[in-house]
């Protein structure tokens, strides 16, 4: 039963079910599709504002308030509502899944002002990968892993139960290689500060007062190196083997969640057109533009036609990290050679090779465990 739009589902949530409860308890459908219809909405707003967020700190200094961040903010507010709905009336989810979502939320709350307090320690703290930013990321991880195994779990089967968890999937996919922006951003930043090959600060992507700044933090002057450290700090094997290793057994799981052909190729595919949607609008709005990892598609691809073959587990773990090697790191190098790509140390694709393949073999047993 639905019960009107979204403004007469909110009244009649309150005035039907706003009582306390154990979590898993009984939830009529309706309950279930206006809950994850507002969670994914406060995900897109999350989603924006971080996209947003990554290319403003490749123009300007930080600041606290920036509109990216105040919009980041609106979907924290809302899941923060979502989740105190969800412990009172213990509706639209699972014990597990309100843990995790609750845990998930309390390590970003907490992150979220050591985060504020680590740049004003540090300073400029660009990089994605710094500890205060790892511990955003595996609080939003959380939340949307803790949503996924809810619905997953319990959540309604029908029409829009693979569409509402693929979608979670693609929000979870992008959080996890959000960090890789760093040096998606960065390479053409540099690139921008290098036509022709001959350092000039200012053609360069950033506001001279942000490569004054970021120069200043390493005592030199805005030179090569600065640009460079300012843009490039991470090693170049972290791109690859979080772009392609940790994505494959990403979109390995979602693909086993979901149970459809090409789940795999789907969820990438979603992702990449979003990037590459997103990434004519900030440079219309006169943003740094970034790569676009469209290489990934290749890496589902590849999890999907192994998937297709019915093998063992153990042979479907070989085959699938032997394919997602061959295929994401040869897409990785045509884009590179055709397009743009950041970085990429090509060393490090045995290392991918044996990560994937062993993690993937892992995760049956670890999936029996947790079940």
């Amino acid at each position: 039963m639905e019960i009107g739009g979204p403004v007469a589902q909110f009244k009649a949530f309150f005035r039907l079910h706003w009582t306390r409860g154990a979590a898993g308890r009984e939830t009529p459908d309706w309950v279930w599709h206006f809950a994850y219809r507002t969670w994914l909405l406060a995900l897109l707003f999350k989603l924006i504002g971080s996209s947003w967020d990554e290319s403003w700190h490749f123009k300007f200094l930080r600041d606290d308030l920036a509109p990216p961040h105040l919009i980041n903010s609106v979907g924290t507010g809302v899941a923060v509502v979502l989740v105190a709905i969800h412990t009172f009336t213990g509706m639209a989810t699972t014990r597990r899944a309100q843990r995790l979502t609750q845990s998930g939320l309390a390590v970003f709350l907490i992150a979220a002002p050591l985060d504020v307090i680590n740049h004003r320690v540090n300073g400029l703290d660009l990089t994605a990968w710094s500890p205060s930013h790892a511990l955003l990321y595996l609080g939003t991880a959380l939340m949307v892993a803790g949503l996924i195994d809810g619905w997953y779990a319990a959540g309604p089967r029908g029409a829009g139960w693979t569409l509402v968890l693929g979608s979670l999937w693609v929000f979870f996919l992008e959080n996890t290689l959000f960090p890789n922006g760093q040096q998606e951003y960065g390479a053409l930043e540099m690139a921008s500060c290098t036509p022709n090959g001959v350092l000039d600060a200012n053609s360069c992507y950033a506001e001279r007062e942000l490569l004054e700044f970021a120069a200043q933090q390493i005592g030199r002057p805005v030179d090569y190196t600065a640009i460079e450290h300012f843009a490039l700090p991470i090693p170049s094997w972290v791109y690859p083997l979080w772009g392609i290793g940790v994505a494959a057994l990403v979109l390995a799981v979602a693909a086993k969640t979901l149970g459809k052909p090409w789940a795999a190729t789907a969820v990438a595919g979603v992702y990449v057109a979003y990037r590459a949607v997103i990434w004519p609008l900030l440079v219309a709005g006169d943003f740094p533009p970034s790569t676009v990892p469209f290489y990934l598609v290749f890496v589902g691809l590849a999890i999907d036609l192994v998937r297709r073959f019915g093998l063992p587990h153990l042979g479907e773990a070989i085959a699938g990290a032997v394919a997602v090697t061959v295929l994401g790191y040869g897409a990785l190098y045509v884009q590179d050679q055709l397009l743009a790509a950041p970085p990429t140390a090509w060393w490090s694709a045995p290392i991918a090779l044996v990560g994937v393949a062993v993690l993937w073999a892992a995760g049956r047993p670890i999936a029996r465990k947790v079940a």
